[in-house]
Parts: structure tokens; sequence; C-alpha cells
């Protein structure tokens, strides 16, 4: 049973990186974008990067604290704290950066109702952002965030993956 919560984390952590991950790469393109081809660009995002970031980001979480208490010594259990670490890391610089963006952009957009509760979570008030924000510097937070975050998973599937090797060896 450990060793399937042990690839169903990795799966899960490497999915959440994935998603980040690709937001990054997509920094050089996007950043020649003008503002009305980059908006039309963000708004392929929703759904799918919300549902499958979702998924993976939180079911990597939970599975990483589940990995805590088996861990079969310091230095394992140091790594999956480490991991777990850069994981609710990455939580926080999503609600902190990325959500009020978000959330702004997405202010006269139709949405189905499981978006529009998740556009209006607590803490993400785009509101918050100043109206007058040259668009430009909304996008350079924006896509900062997902660079920070990319790293942040990266580092996490890396401590992972190293706690979960050095058990066998």
């Amino acid at each position: 049973m450990y060793v399937f919560l042990e690839v169903l984390t990795v799966i899960l952590v490497a999915g959440a990186m994935a998603m980040a991950l690709s937001h990054a790469l997509e920094l050089p393109g996007k950043l020649r974008l003008a503002r009305q081809e980059y908006f039309v660009v963000q708004r392929i995002y929703y759904p799918g990067f919300t549902i499958g970031g979702g998924i993976a980001e939180v079911g990597g979480i939970l599975a990483t604290f589940a990995l805590m208490p088996a861990s079969s010594g310091p230095i394992q259990s140091w790594l999956i704290a480490g991991a777990l670490a850069a994981l609710l890391a990455m939580q926080l610089v999503f609600w902190l950066m990325t959500q009020p963006i978000n959330k702004h952009w997405l202010q006269d957009v139709k949405l189905n109702a499981p978006a529009q509760r998740f556009f209006a979570a607590e803490g993400s008030d785009g509101a918050s952002l100043p109206p007058t924000q040259e668009w430009t510097a909304l996008r350079n937070r924006w896509e900062l965030s997902h660079v920070v975050r990319a790293a942040l998973a990266m580092l996490s599937l890396i401590l992972l993956t190293t706690a979960i090797a050095i058990q066998g060896a």
C-alpha cells in the first residue's frame, strides 16, 4: 500500500508541476502579445487548468502529508516535509498573487456556477487591485507568479523523489 501511495503522490505532484511549468514556459511568447491578444489567450485556461490544477495540487498536498508518518528515517522525513512545504508555498503564491488577478480579469466573463464560486472565493478579492493599474503590471505579476509556482513545484518533486529513492537505497 505504501508503494501505491508513493507512486500516486509523485503523479499528483508531477501533475501540479506540469500545470505551473506550462504557464512558465509560455512566458516568452506571451510577453510579445498585445493587450487584446493576451486576454484572448488567457481565457483558454479556464476550466482545464482550474480543474486539473486543483486536483493535482490539493491531491499532491494530501498525499504528501499522508507519506510523512510512514517515512523510514529522519532524512526521508525532512525531504518529505520540504516537499510538502514547497507545495503549500505554491498555494500561498496562488492565493496571494495569481487568484486576485484571475478574479479581476474574469469579473466580466460569464462563467458556469462552479467557476463563479471558485473565482469569488474569499481571500481572492480582485476588487482590491487598483482599477487604474496598468494591464502589463497585472500581466507581469500573473506570469511571475507561475514562474515562482513552477520552481516550487519542481523543488517539491525533486525532494519527494529523492526521499523515495533514498528509502530504497
